[in-house]
């Protein structure tokens, strides 16, 4: 009799890390059949139909769907989720993070999944006011970023995810990507602040300083995780640690865009910001930059993955390689996409029940 083919599911897998996860998997998992739980058809379809693939549709935020998607797998990929800046979306955001996270472990527990993988984010423990470089032993930003539902609802969601190893023994591993970017995100939910340089929208260079990661090496990080990571336990994957002087500066060397040079305050940036809004419809323009974009890039989101290198082996290549394929990336598909959106939601990322009250106290208010 021959053995069974493996059967892995991933959440989340057309966004923008999903379907780069996707293509590694089936590098190298060739012999096992990728389950792919999704709201519409899968991006494949619209070329060749793959033996490999096997669409599941369904919504995270139903336990049905995910109980169904979840039989019979040995390996689950949560990547599910909602990519929004947007305070209006926070019942959305904790549905889909929390809810969604908690529907995922509740599967892997009935169906007896051998490992779950849940993607967060590195912003929900590496942030702050001052460049300061934070490890998994940082403790979670509530005062940095408790005000922006997405990082509220990923702290959420990796506190849930944690709490079903310690009382369910879940091999669960939590891994938390940099701000992704490279190739691929057609829906410019990871790469729009990029976009909107390009468009000229960035009209001064932020004070704070960020981390990124190429979307590909991300991908190969939670292949990584799945093979190498330890139940119980978190990894950053991030690339360097540049200030937004820097980042913008490599970024107009790649580009041919020119850097602004003015390096206003904060309550500057938002005043300036407002008066754009006002004006520039005036003479037919938009001002696209929102403020919870501008109070981020006050901040510093540096992060120190040496965990994931040396757990994992986890890799990353050279960070202008990155901001070359991100910006020709772009312009391919910008005669086919516009401008780079204010929000998108994109189902392509995501407690403890003494937790859970508080979460949901916290989205419903």
């Amino acid at each position: 009799m021959p053995p069974r083919m493996k059967t892995i599911l991933i959440t989340g897998g057309t966004g923008f890390l999903g379907r780069h996860l996707v293509a590694q998997l089936r590098q190298a998992e060739p012999t096992a059949r990728l389950r792919i739980l999704c709201r519409g058809a899968l991006p494949w379809d619209r070329a060749a139909p793959a033996a490999d693939l096997e669409l599941v549709r369904g919504n995270i935020t139903a336990k049905e769907d995910v109980f169904r998607a979840a039989a019979g797998v040995s390996e689950i990929y949560h990547l599910a989720g909602v990519v929004s800046r947007n305070p209006h979306k926070k019942w959305l955001l904790y549905q889909t993070h929390v809810e969604g996270t908690r529907n995922i472990c509740e599967a892997a527990l009935k169906h007896g999944a051998g490992k779950v993988v849940v993607v967060s984010s590195s912003g929900t423990i590496a942030v702050s006011r001052d460049p300061a470089v934070h490890n998994e032993n940082s403790g979670y930003k509530h005062e940095r970023v408790g005000g922006w539902p997405y990082y509220l609802s990923k702290i959420f969601a990796e506190k849930l995810a944690s709490g079903y190893f310690r009382e369910h023994r879940l091999p669960v591993v939590v891994v938390n990507p940099s701000l992704l970017l490279g190739p691929g995100d057609d829906r410019r939910s990871s790469t729009r602040d990029v976009a909107l340089f390009l468009e000229r929208q960035i009209m001064a260079v932020p004070l704070g300083g960020l981390n990124f990661v190429d979307a590909r090496d991300a991908a190969a990080g939670l292949i990584l995780a799945m093979r190498l990571g330890k139940a119980g336990e978190r990894y950053l994957l991030g690339g360097v640690n540049w200030s937004f002087a820097e980042f913008i500066h490599h970024l107009s060397e790649v580009s041919g865009v020119r850097a602004p040079r003015v390096r206003p305050s904060l309550q500057l940036s938002l005043v300036s910001a407002q008066l754009l809004r006002r004006t520039l419809p005036l003479v037919g323009k938009s001002f696209q930059l929102d403020d919870v974009s501008i109070k981020m890039s006050a901040l510093f989101w540096y992060c120190d993955s040496t965990k994931a290198r040396t757990e994992l082996g986890f890799k990353t290549r050279d960070p202008i390689e990155t901001l070359r394929d991100t910006v020709e990336d772009l312009r391919a598909r910008s005669d086919e996409h516009g401008s780079a959106a204010l929000d998108s939601e994109v189902y392509g990322s995501k407690g403890h029940r003494s937790e859970n009250s508080q979460a949901r106290a916290t989205f419903a208010s």
